[in-house]
């Protein structure tokens, strides 16, 4: 079973998205499919038809993809209870979506026949065999999902597998094992997936989980050790409650710690990059300790990690990060040793020194700003320019004389506005400008491209993604030393800054600084 394939179902666009926070429009998910596609990925759930206008509008968009490889599923239940599944309007929604795959679920768990269907279990058992041959009969795949059976097996085993017999001899290509609740854990779950392979010897089984009780991933690795031979999930772990199995630590586990092929497999390297594009597709800011894929995935913050990372990366690594399109970092803190900095300056391109007096004076500045409430794990390049500064003696681009910023408040239909007032020396000239915000920081930010506008036009490429404020004193009041992160793009790199003072202006003012030096930087790097 070492060389097993595993088939890959994605259902990131269906049960992903009854996932808190997450919506698809129907640009994203086409989007979202294709790359699905690409990656190699085996089915898309692309929605249930019927149950809104958007999944209607996906179906009948889909139809135009140039999809490579995936198959395209629609989603929905059996027939209802004693109606002909022939006029069952939603069996016939599912037809009408025009999928070469149609993947429909059951109950198997008698409480729910019984208390939610309100049927009787002969009569759902034949909703599930009726249904699975009428969609083979129009010459669908059917790949059937059986509804809550870890529950069901281990409520009523008999009547579990019944189900499952009823949609078997329906014809169904596919048993998935649904643990619809997300409750069971490793052991169990083996065994009752053992059991099922057991029982339907010439039926190719899948499992569909989710992580009520975290082990999403564990019980899906645990079921194709049982036989399973396709795992349904969603990039990202997205989904209901506490989210559907994580594909996207799936899949490299199966390729690279079971030994399992995939289709995904040829393009593992691109996996990073397609959880970043689905998170994007949403909107939401990417889990930075997400395995194998976050930022913080490979990195390494204590000095003597750093250090022995530096000369063997399995020592800290268990895979090599590239593997799966991700990188070693190497975090500064007040954790940090020489071998931090060394690799951190290696990082960013700058050859040091560890032995140098400098070095070890640096450190100790390091350790004295974290201290005062610095923070650089998730601003790396206020690191860089101190770096430069104190290491190399690099001036920055401009000498900052004096700021001002005051708040007015106008009529209550125009409310308040601010005004900031920035005196800067560049290239021997002093610029003194004002500019206007709809706050204190932003009125500042747009004096401060104002006044250096002329010598570095592209400044006007940084936009402001990010702007976090913390209190680090709390005890402290108004006097509390405050400290602002900020995160700034100019299309192709992002960056991180950081400000600390007991004036949320000031802290915010030094976090923007050091923003416009390091775009700066960049641009005469790229230049020379």
């Amino acid at each position: 079973m070492d060389n097993q394939h595993v088939l890959i179902y994605d259902t990131t666009l269906r049960d992903g998205s009854q996932a808190e926070g997450v919506s698809f429009t129907v640009a994203s998910k086409l989007r979202v499919a294709q790359k699905l596609d690409q990656f190699g990925v085996d089915y898309i759930e692309g929605g249930w038809p019927g149950s809104n206008p958007r999944d209607m509008a996906f179906f009948e968009q889909a139809k135009d993809l140039d999809l490579k490889h995936a198959k395209v599923a629609a989603f929905g239940s059996t027939r209802r209870a004693n109606t002909p599944v022939e006029d069952d309007a939603q069996v016939k929604l599912l037809l009408d979506a025009n999928t070469p795959v149609v993947t429909i679920f059951g109950k198997s768990w008698l409480l729910h026949v019984t208390d939610v269907l309100r049927t009787t279990p002969e009569e759902n058992v034949q909703m599930i065999e009726d249904t699975v041959r009428y969609l083979k009969e129009q010459g669908k795949e059917v790949i059937y999902d059986a509804e809550h059976f870890f529950d069901g097996y281990t409520d009523n085993p008999e009547y579990a597998l019944s189900t499952l017999e009823g949609a078997q001899r329906g014809g169904a290509d596919f048993l998935t094992l649904c643990e619809t609740n997300g409750g069971k854990l490793v052991t169990p779950f083996h065994k009752i997936t053992q059991a099922v392979v057991d029982h339907f010897p010439d039926s190719k089984i899948g499992v569909h989980c989710h992580n009520d009780a975290g082990v999403g991933v564990a019980v899906s690795l645990t079921g194709v050790e049982a036989g399973a031979v396709m795992v349904q999930g969603t990039m990202n772990g997205y989904g209901e409650r506490n989210g559907n199995a994580n594909l996207t630590t799936i899949i490299p586990n199966l390729e690279l710690k079971m030994e399992r092929s995939t289709n995904c497999g040829k393009n593992l390297s691109k996996l990073r990059d397609l959880s970043l594009f689905i998170d994007d597709s949403t909107n939401l800011r990417p889990d930075i300790r997400a395995p194998y894929v976050g930022a913080a995935s490979f990195a390494h913050k204590g000095g003597v990690h750093a250090d022995a990372a530096s000369k063997s990366t399995r020592s800290y690594e268990h895979i090599d990060p590239a593997t799966v399109g991700n990188r070693t970092r190497v975090l500064v803190s007040d954790m940090s040793g020489r071998s931090s900095i060394m690799l951190k300056a290696k990082e960013m391109g700058m050859d040091v020194d560890g032995r140098s007096p400098e070095m070890k004076s640096f450190l100790e500045e390091l350790k004295s700003l974290e201290f005062k409430g610095y923070e650089f794990e998730s601003a790396d390049a206020s690191f860089d320019l101190l770096l430069r500064r104190f290491l190399r003696g690099e001036d920055l681009a401009f000498e900052v004389l004096r700021f001002h910023v005051g708040v007015e408040g106008l009529s209550q239909e125009d409310g308040v506005t601010s005004e900031a007032t920035v005196k800067l020396r560049v290239k021997d000239e002093v610029r003194h400008v004002v500019a206007e915000g709809n706050g204190p920081v932003s009125a500042l930010d747009h004096a401060l491209r104002k006044a250096l506008e002329k010598d570095f036009p592209f400044i006007s490429e940084v936009a402001l993604v990010d702007f976090k404020v913390r209190i680090l004193e709390s005890n402290q009041g108004t006097n509390a030393i405050t400290r602002v992160h900020v995160e700034s793009t100019d299309g192709k790199t992002t960056w991180g800054t950081v400000g600390v003072s007991d004036n949320v202006i000031t802290a915010s003012w030094e976090a923007l600084v050091d923003s416009v030096t390091y775009k700066i930087l960049l641009e005469s790097e790229s230049q020379s």
